[in-house]
């Protein structure tokens, strides 16, 4: 080295690494300071981080002067930074782990590239085409490594990636992520159509046998230069990193043999392929050590693959099936051997090996084959799960549920094999203490679970029982034994009497009972039931079940009568009927009705006419689960079936409030109006109040909209709700004299209380006009209060008083809570209302919700105009919505939302837009905006700010918006209006994608 160049290499390495004024890529392009870089133990910002960042600057388009986005253009400065990139990465080696751990699919495809243009691979060649063994060592690595790439993206795109958690939505950086998901999609699709060619090329790698090269820093400096100064280096056989041939040999085994396996999903014959290249893959490991590589193998994912591959192939070698119990056990799976296979899960009892979800897989399969037909598996399905239970046992765990099942009805075989399996399963003489006491209890619970005494015998006098239980446990279990069956001495009687016991009577009894609870087949039910009731007359079977609930105003009648079995018949009948009704099981709770209706026909009128009224709420739920969601209206019978249920006179009949409730509700939903308001009986008007409501809402949806008159109607209808929403006060005075209590209840006045108006709202009315009305009521009765800031528009609310006489007497937190539940109910009817979505963003908006008042103020606008691609109706966007959607942006800290909102009223509210542009403090993506604003002034002082505050970027975005000839003043009106609307629908779309 001369003394001139070692001056100047004591210079550079005396110079600081982080100049204060400029950026990190640009002082090292500018100083190239690169290597002095890399060479620290942990470099800031790390080498990956600088392949982004060479690339990104280099791929950045340019503008010419007529503001024309052009390619980056192909200049001396991005020769350089695209030559620094490629540096980075022959610093890590190339180590495709390294590089795809932390680049994504486009930085990588770029730099992989770049690679193959520095490496002189002419552009636009196959390399499927090209022959390996006849290029550079350099040009054929470079093209070995794209094609490794590739294989590696396409198997790494197949496996499931966990969804990073969103943070706060911002729309540059959602565009953003949008972009490089579209690119990173469009990558995978040309990788995916060349995947057969990368196969080949990386197949032909493998009958290479000589070493390859790939590129270093050095190299890559070489090639930097002039032609004429490299003098060949670079093509020779001795330049850049040496990979041996055996390298190269075993990661192209491996990509290979994971691409032939993702393949093998849709073509198993593949399977093969992927399991000769991996088993290569293992020796050339076994041969050369891990350690050698420069390029790391995941030794876990490759065993794992081994595996894999032994199991889903078949193969003559004897051998290489008895590898592992997994390719045993598919192997019996796949031939039907299923003796083998039970041989195969009774020795893994010793051994423990097989992992538990295994097992319960296969006893699954097992269990599916005999769902679909194959009865001869039955003895199999036993016999596995035998063995999956008592290695459960051995190993602590819960006893599987499908044991229980299949010893429901135990007998001499299945408790012979169950005793072979245990004592197959365990070492007495090696085993543990612990695991000798698992057994024991297991088989001590056993014979306490069996009530058929001759099957106790035979556990109890085997010689594993008898070794692993003492002496007294043996007779403490006697004992148990004896106690509950008393009529036999365990300890005197011979050992062929146990042959001679017949069942006790309770375990049949039990077992009618259980029976009893599951079925509802009424004539099984009544089988049971008479059965019950000749083995004991001392039992009342209709409280076998806490579950069996009947209201108290049928009940009281169900008890009164004699006949026990006729008792338990009709409670039992009724309430599964019930039941089945409020899961929603109409076709089995018509049938249990049915059957309860003809059996009390015969002695009870008024059993009879109870179960009449439920057959009626049956088939009005029936209707409205059914034919209603397609809008069929009810059979004419059924309204009047209706009809006289409300005008049924029958004295003492006990009724149920929830049948009236729902008789009204029905005649509302269907438009009754006529029958409600002209033609129900006066006095069932005074004595019921469902029908006062009801007839009351009627009247009010009949005149709507109407005539001035018609707010008498619903003044009406206000004071009724006003004095059910009412409170009461009582004053209780103490010793002294002074008022020590008040306590607020319901009115006593209303003609009903609340908690029944609010379920009578809530779960039965479905008519959309009729929920309007109620939800207008209901706001404008919360907009009365004199403490409110925020009111809730609604439809039609100006049919209602406008003052209440007493204030203080109404319940106005109810009141709010009713407004809330209503609007959240009425949604599940209809969510694309957008008058009762302007209600519920009101709300949100009135709680400081306003992140969620934004979401349905959007939705509004979105329902009624085709995700707005028409215009959004201006009874809808009013000036008072605008209004709040601009604060909810405004306290959002999204400025510039608010400075176009501000053009959506009927005058433009400019000291606002002004005032919103001004903070420099904004959540929203700001400049990214200025192409949604048409109002010319705003976009002449966005202009001047930027220009005052030396915002040069963000002065040119406002500029060219202002620019576009559509916004000429000297447009026709028209023109204007159009260019408006098109920038409304953008702006409004993107807020929604945003907030939805």
């Amino acid at each position: 080295m001369s003394a001139e160049a070692a001056d100047r290499e004591a210079a550079t390495s005396s110079r600081p690494c982080t100049p204060p004024q400029t950026s990190w890529f640009e002082f090292l392009l500018e100083e190239s300071l690169l290597e002095q870089h890399l060479q620290k133990p942990s470099p800031d910002p790390p080498p990956v981080q600088l392949i982004v960042q060479f690339l990104e600057q280099a791929s950045k388009p340019s503008v010419n002067e007529q503001n024309q986005v052009q390619p980056p253009p192909d200049n001396k400065r991005n020769r350089i930074l695209k030559l620094l990139a490629l540096k980075v990465a022959a610093h890590l080696k190339w180590d495709l782990d390294v590089l795809e751990k932390s680049l994504s699919v486009p930085v990588l495809n770029m730099l992989l590239n770049e690679l193959l243009c520095i490496s002189k691979v002419p552009p636009g060649t196959k390399h499927v085409d090209v022959d390996l063994s006849s290029l550079p060592p350099t040009t054929a690595m470079a093209i070995l490594l794209y094609n490794r790439w590739a294989i590696r993206t396409i198997v790494q795109s197949s496996f499931p990636v966990k969804q990073v958690k969103p943070g706060p939505p911002q729309l540059n950086v959602m565009n953003q992520m949008q972009q490089e998901k579209e690119l990173t999609e469009n990558i995978l699709k040309v990788l995916k159509e060349q995947a057969a060619d990368s196969i080949l090329v990386l197949e032909g790698a493998l009958k290479l046998n000589k070493d390859l090269y790939v590129h270093t820093i050095r190299t890559l400096d070489l090639l930097a230069m002039e032609p004429g100064m490299v003098n060949g280096e670079t093509e020779s056989s001795t330049a850049g990193l040496k990979i041996s041939a055996e390298e190269i040999q075993c990661q192209v085994c491996y990509d290979l043999g994971a691409i032939y396996f993702q393949q093998g999903a849709t073509n198993p014959a593949v399977h093969e392929n992927a399991k000769e290249k991996f088993f290569k893959t293992k020796e050339l490991i076994a041969k050369n050590g891990s350690s050698s590589l420069h390029f790391t193998i995941d030794e876990e994912r490759l065993a794992g693959y081994c595996q894999a591959c032994g199991v889903l192939t078949s193969s003559s070698d004897d051998a290489s099936q008895q590898a592992t119990p997994y390719s045993q056990i598919h192997s019996c799976m796949k031939s039907g051997n299923y003796q083998d296979l039970v041989k195969i899960f009774l020795e893994d009892n010793l051994t423990l090996s097989l992992p538990v979800q295994f097992r319960q897989s296969i006893l699954r399969e097992l269990f599916q084959k005999v769902q679909q037909g194959n009865d001869a598996l039955d003895e199999v399905c036993f016999k596995v799960c035998v063995c999956n239970t008592v290695c459960d046992v051995l190993q602590g765990r819960t006893i599987d549920i499908q044991f229980c099942l299949l010893f429901l009805k135990p007998s001499k075989e299945k408790i012979d094999y169950l005793l072979e399996v245990c004592s197959r399963s365990i070492n007495l003489e090696n085993a543990s203490e612990a695991l000798k006491r698992k057994m024991a209890v297991f088989l001590k619970n056993l014979c306490l679970g069996l009530e058929d005494l001759q099957l106790v015998f035979m556990i109890s006098s085997h010689e594993l029982f008898i070794k692993l239980l003492k002496d007294d446990e043996r007779k403490l279990l006697i004992d148990q034994m004896r106690k509950r069956s008393p009529r036999i001495n365990l300890c005197t009687k011979p050992v062929t009497s146990f042959y001679d016991i017949p069942a006790s009577a309770s375990v049949n009894i039990g077992q009618l009972e259980h029976q009893l609870i599951l079925s509802v087949d009424p004539w099984r039910i009544r089988q049971i039931l008479i059965e019950l009731h000749g083995m004991t007359s001392e039992r009342q079977f209709w409280t076998v079940s806490n579950k069996w609930e009947v209201p108290n105003v049928y009940g009281n009648v169900i008890l009164g009568i004699k006949d026990n079995l006729t008792r338990d018949l009709v409670y039992i009948l009724m309430a599964k009927g019930l039941h089945c009704c409020a899961i929603k099981d109409f076709v089995h709770a018509k049938q249990l009705f049915a059957a309860c209706l003809e059996l009390v026909t015969e002695f009870s009128p008024k059993l009879r006419q109870v179960m009449l009224n439920e057959m009626l709420l049956l088939d009005i739920y029936t209707h409205e689960a059914g034919a209603s969601v397609s809008g069929e209206r009810p059979p004419s019978d059924l309204i009047s079936r209706v009809r006289g249920y409300l005008e049924m006179r029958v004295p003492d009949i006990p009724l149920r409030q929830v049948i009236a409730e729902e008789c009204v509700a029905f005649l509302l939903n269907w438009r009754e109006n006529e029958y409600l308001t002209m033609q129900v009986p006066l006095p069932l008007v005074q004595t019921n109040p469902y029908v006062k409501l009801g007839q009351l809402l009627a009247a009010t949806c009949k005149e709507l909209p109407g005539p001035k008159e018609s707010r008498r109607t619903a003044k009406d209808l206000w004071e009724v709700v006003v004095q059910i929403c009412s409170v009461s006060n009582q004053h209780k005075r103490g010793n002294d004299g002074r008022v020590s209590l008040i306590k607020h209840r319901e009115s006593t006045l209303g003609i009903m209380y609340r908690f029944s108006l609010w379920k009578y709202y809530f779960f039965s009315l479905q008519e959309p006009l009729v929920l309007t009305t109620i939800l207008s009521l209901f706001v404008k009765l919360h907009n009365v209060r004199e403490d409110i800031v925020n009111d809730i528009a609604a439809e039609h609310i100006s049919i209602w008083p406008s003052s209440i006489p007493n204030l203080q007497s109404v319940d106005f937190e109810a009141v709010a809570v009713t407004v809330k539940e209503l609007v959240s109910y009425a949604l599940t009817i209809n969510a694309n209302n957008h008058f009762w979505l302007i209600i519920q963003a009101d709300i949100y908006f009135a709680t400081n919700q306003y992140s969620a008042a934004l979401h349905y103020y959007l939705q509004a606008g979105a329902v009624c105009s085709d995700f707005f691609n028409k215009m959004v109706p201006p009874d809808v966007y009013t000036d008072q919505v605008i209004k709040r959607m601009i604060k909810c942006c405004s306290l959002l800290n999204c400025h510039t939302q608010v400075a176009i909102l501000c053009q959506f009223l009927r005058e433009v509210d400019y000291k606002t837009a002004f005032k919103a542009l001004q903070e420099q403090n904004s959540h929203d993506a700001m400049d990214s905006y200025y192409e949604y604003i048409w109002d010319v002034t705003i976009l002449e002082y966005l202009t001047y700010l930027h220009h005052k505050r030396g915002e040069t970027d963000k002065r040119q975005i406002a500029i060219k918006a202002i620019g576009q000839t559509e916004l000429n003043a000297s447009n026709p009106e028209e023109v204007l209006q159009l260019a408006a609307q098109r920038r409304k629908k953008k702006f409004l779309q993107a807020m929604a994608k945003l907030y939805f």
